[in-house]
């Protein structure tokens, strides 16, 4: 089966930045894919490869149309820097969450929450959108560089079952996030 880089990219940003959701300082973060695994292949190379003609994709769209799509992902929480990186902007009330957050739209809620000094692991199981996902994560927290590890199954009658590891770093840049909205804290 072909995957799509950019739904690998996708699935990466709904699920892992988010997953490292406690541990957030308010202000501007960026989001960087160490790597991602699907089924046993190291898809990591694919993922930098599509966001590198995302980049170009965007860098040759007519001014107008590129101001409307880093519009609505800034609208979103999220513009792409020119390193092809993601930067979020994590607002006070979403900072103050002491729990990853699995999904914006609260649909999955981790099951467990452990903290040891600066690790906190969590599991989670949910079902949205005819999706079961399963799966537990290792977040390491520092000042300003939160490291983190997610391991998922997800399962769907259309696409069938599929085996995720990824690996990311969301690094702070500070508590200006400029002209990205901060994100929306998550339905509960």
């Amino acid at each position: 089966m072909r995957r799509s880089p950019i739904v690998c990219l996708a699935a990466f940003i709904a699920l892992d930045a988010y997953a490292a959701g406690f541990g957030l300082k308010p202000g501007l973060w960026e989001v960087r894919v160490v790597k991602q695994v699907i089924d046993g292949a190291d898809v990591s190379a694919q993922v930098a490869g599509a966001t590198a003609q995302l980049q170009q994709l965007m860098a040759n769209m007519p001014a107008e149309q590129r101001a409307r799509i880093d519009a609505m992902l800034k609208d979103k929480g999220v513009s792409q820097g020119s390193d092809g990186n993601f930067r979020v902007c994590v607002s006070p009330e979403m900072a103050k969450l002491d729990k990853p957050i699995v999904d914006q739209d609260g649909h999955c809620q981790p099951l467990t929450i452990k903290h040891s000094g600066n690790k906190r692991t969590y599991e989670f199981n949910c079902t949205a959108n005819g999706v079961t996902s399963s799966g537990k994560g290792e977040a390491t927290v520092g000042d300003d560089l939160i490291t983190t590890q997610t391991d998922a199954t997800t399962k769907s009658a259309s696409a069938g079952t599929h085996v995720m590891h990824n690996e990311s770093e969301m690094k702070y840049l500070g508590p200006d996030c400029g002209d990205v909205k901060p994100s929306a804290v998550p339905k509960q």
